[in-house]
């Protein structure tokens, strides 16, 4: 009796503390996960600060130095090429390189190009520069894409990845705002040179602030934390290196891949359509100011942000990690809201940035959902190249969207270039209907 009473008070006695050493992983887990998802959103807005610099000096450029916009065009369309390359190269070098240090080095490396191009003016050093602040930031998303699934569980990847997302519009939204203050009153090298020294700043606090993997830290994988696998060997066994082909292989093969990737051709062919051409149409066809049409442009991204969070939380609560079923539905809503606005009479401009809102909204949260398809269809060791692959048929889509469009409203006016948009939603929607059953492969093993 004695015995049975003393093992009971040992179990009794050792209890709170198997207790509180989980509840102590939880909090540690939890400071981890905020810590990491604030310096991966602040951090990536940053890139943004050492990007957009070149377009915004473009006016100054032309009348300071008599470039030719043909000249200064073929500078920003080098960039596009070398981005697009770099995104998928260093997808693939970002999935096995520290995401910690390849990000560190990559917002580096842009705030360093962005920095020496305040201090020349000569055209071939324009072009080489900024070909080399194309290719350092295509390093910048490929870490995120690889980080954000090793500290979240597929069950809220969705959410924190349209809250990461958000960053494209904070730095893009800065560096516009920046451009009309600096270059007036300090001119134009100063739109380079101050927002690169606030990037290199920005590199340091990103490697002091990022972790690599729970693990490197003493803690689970989020997969044994989540309780979706037992053990880190069943891990181990999904995260075998493979080479360069085998990668290739393995996303060739992946049938939901291509939907996805193909769904955000057609999808990047009215967001980038609509960023590039609303303006324009705006002003010719529905008789907007410059000032009236910006602001309903800028409606069109704060709307974005909501609604890539929005369809980023559906995706993981409601559908519990299939992203196709949002992804579907946000699209046919944007048919609806493209049908919209190309019907609202001229002169109703409230009603314009109504539909901006709206088009805006549904936009942005299959764009936000495609980079989290990408990550739950690929492994770990893969998950960088396959969101730069997605990443590349985006490119696609823009490019045609601006060759398209505009021949389109050159030749049969507005109308045919909305029901080029049109088409294009419609077909992202079929795309996006054929991965409806599909999420990621741990989620259907452990049965959640």
């Amino acid at each position: 009796m004695t015995q049975t009473t003393q093992v009971t008070e040992e179990i009794m006695n050792s209890s709170p503390s198997v207790t509180d050493q989980k509840l102590n992983n939880d909090q540690l887990y939890r400071y981890w996960q905020i810590r990491i998802l604030y310096s991966l959103t602040f951090g990536y807005a940053a890139f943004y600060l050492v990007r957009q610099n070149f377009n915004f000096a473009i006016p100054v450029l032309v009348s300071e130095y008599g470039y030719t916009r043909t000249e200064l065009g073929y500078i920003t369309a080098i960039w596009q090429i070398v981005y697009g390359v770099g995104k998928f190269v260093n997808g693939y070098i970002s999935d096995r390189s520290n995401a910690r240090r390849f990000m560190s080095l990559g917002l580096l490396g842009s705030a360093l190009t962005c920095l020496a191009m305040g201090f020349g003016t000569g055209y071939w050093f324009f072009t080489a520069i900024w070909a080399v602040n194309a290719w350092v930031q295509s390093m910048g998303w490929p870490p995120v894409a690889k980080l954000l699934p090793r500290w979240f569980s597929p069950t809220e990847l969705g959410t924190v990845w349209g809250i990461t997302n958000v960053s494209h519009q904070i730095g893009g939204a800065i560096i516009a705002c920046l451009s009309g203050f600096l270059i007036p009153l300090c001119g134009w090298q100063s739109l380079f040179i101050l927002p690169s020294l606030f990037a290199l700043l920005m590199g340091c606090f990103l490697y002091e602030r990022l972790r690599d993997t729970p693990q490197s830290l003493g803690l689970d994988s989020i997969e044994v934390h989540r309780g979706l696998i037992k053990k880190e060997e069943e891990l181990a066994e999904q995260e075998e290196d493979v080479s360069p082909l085998e990668v290739m292989r393995r996303l060739v093969k992946s049938k939901n891949l291509w939907y996805v990737c193909l769904g955000n051709m057609f999808l990047y062919i009215v967001r980038m359509g609509v960023l590039t051409w609303a303006p324009t149409f705006l002003k010719e066809s529905k008789g907007a100011e410059f000032v009236t049409s910006g602001l309903q442009v800028a409606a069109f991204d704060i709307a974005g942000m909501v609604g890539g969070i929005a369809a980023g939380w559906l995706s993981d609560r409601v559908f519990k990690g299939r992203r196709g079923p949002v992804s579907f539905f946000f699209m046919v809503a944007l048919v609806f809201a493209l049908v919209y606005f190309w019907t609202i009479p001229a002169g109703h401009h409230y009603l314009n940035a109504i539909a901006m809102v709206f088009v805006g909204f549904f936009v942005y949260g299959p764009q936000v959902l495609v980079g989290v398809a990408a990550a739950d269809f690929a492994s770990k060791k893969t998950v960088g190249m396959a969101v730069g692959v997605t990443g590349t048929f985006a490119y696609l889509g823009s490019a045609l969207s601006g060759i398209v469009v505009g021949w389109l409203a050159d030749n049969y006016g507005w109308n045919a270039g909305f029901i080029f948009f049109i088409a294009a939603a419609i077909l992202s929607c079929v795309c996006f209907a054929m991965t409806w059953s599909a999420r990621a492969a741990i989620l259907e093993k452990a049965k959640i």
